[in-house]
């Protein structure tokens, strides 16, 4: 599995909802860190992720040799990097954090928490039909809000599908069960 930063994260997903693919303009969320983005597009072009394609526009144009622009485009290893064409349609009302592997952690291969263990009783709550809301969380194991989101994070990054749903005003958090 690739490793890839937020931006290029960004810069990849933004391309792949082009119709041509471009990466470039930035997306707006990206601001102005010029340097940054001409980092991030140099690795994705050297890890594949990205090609180099001639284009018109200057917006759009990466680098100029001579006479002619180049722009940078998504390729399928790309797509595939980010999961694009992997990710089922999500309802309107449930969007799923972002994971990168896509897969419950039991048929990944990740060692389960300990049993006991603030990570088993997280886990616990959100294998739960109903899931838990971030308060629940925090009942439970006595986190300040930030940690408890911190330790989804974590959980999402162990390869933990983590979805969100909104009900009524309060958002649940859950493991998806294996489909």
């Amino acid at each position: 599995m690739t490793k890839l930063t937020d931006m290029q994260m960004v810069l990849l997903s933004t391309a792949a909802a082009r119709p041509d693919g471009n990466l470039l303009p930035p997306a707006k969320s990206l601001g102005r860190y010029g340097d940054r983005i001409r980092r991030s597009v140099e690795s994705l072009i050297k890890k594949s992720l990205a090609i180099e394609l001639p284009v018109r526009e200057k917006e759009r144009s990466w680098r100029e040799d001579a006479d002619q622009l180049f722009g940078v485009s998504i390729t399928d290893l790309g797509r595939t990097a980010i999961r694009i064409d992997e990710e089922p349609a999500a309802a309107p009302d449930e969007i799923a954090v972002k994971d990168h592997a896509h897969e419950p952690a039991a048929a990944s291969g990740l060692a389960a928490p300990r049993e006991g263990s603030k990570a088993a009783i997280v886990i616990g709550l959100l294998q739960r039909e109903q899931g838990a809301t971030l308060a629940q969380l925090v009942d439970a194991t006595g986190w300040l809000p930030h940690t408890t989101r911190a330790a989804l994070t974590s959980l999402r990054k162990k390869g933990h599908v983590i979805a969100k749903v909104k009900r009524d005003e309060t958002t649940c958090y859950s493991i998806p069960a294996a489909r």
